[in-house]
């Protein structure tokens, strides 16, 4: 392991949150590390689709100037509430009850973490709502030692779309052996 195996108090909080909900899906300690060395080189405002717990908020918050601002919707108006209460203290942390289109009034973004993979179909609209040379981190994705992609027997279209599409530099990582993510930079 190249990094600390400790994490940012704010991480630990969402951490317990997600067990204490029993949410077992939030993104892997280098996604987020990843995520917060990319939220320091960032100003303006930084968005996650798809909070859940909180992971991910945390670590941008983590890793990002203190006068950025991270907005981030949650569907479940409960757990957006119990995560809202964990950045109470963090004045620059907004958790908004909504699905991903609610964070529009927001944009542009400098950075936007998408962890929901139904909606990184919407690549047009993310498009439109990144800053030119903002980056958008899609998480999630299985490697494939193919291209175009395969996954369970089957083109990968929406990692096809972002690794191909004009308007981005992108790029897929391998996370670990059995996860990836790409990050994409609007031109």
């Amino acid at each position: 392991m190249s990094a600390p195996a400790e994490v940012p108090e704010i991480v630990s909080s969402t951490l317990d949150l997600s067990r204490q909900r029993g949410f077992i899906t939030s993104i892997r300690n280098e996604t987020g590390r990843l995520l917060a060395a990319l939220a320091a080189s960032r100003t303006g405002t930084l968005a996650e689709l798809g909070t859940g717990c909180g992971v991910g908020s945390a670590w941008l918050s983590s890793g990002a100037p203190k006068d950025a601002r991270i907005v981030s919707a949650e569907l479940d108006p409960a757990l957006a509430e119990d995560v809202q209460k964990i950045f109470a203290e963090t004045p620059n942390v907004d958790v908004i009850a909504g699905d991903w289109s609610t964070l529009e009034q927001y944009a542009p973004f400098s950075l936007l973490f998408v962890d929901v993979r139904e909606v990184m179909e919407a690549i047009d609209v993310f498009a439109d709502l990144l800053e030119p040379g903002g980056i958008v981190v899609l998480d999630d994705f299985e490697p494939s030692a193919f291209w175009p992609p395969i996954v369970e027997g089957r083109v990968d279209t929406i990692r096809e779309r972002w690794l191909t599409d004009d308007r981005f530099a992108a790029v897929e990582m391998l996370i670990d052996v059995d996860a990836s993510l790409i990050i994409a930079t609007r031109r």
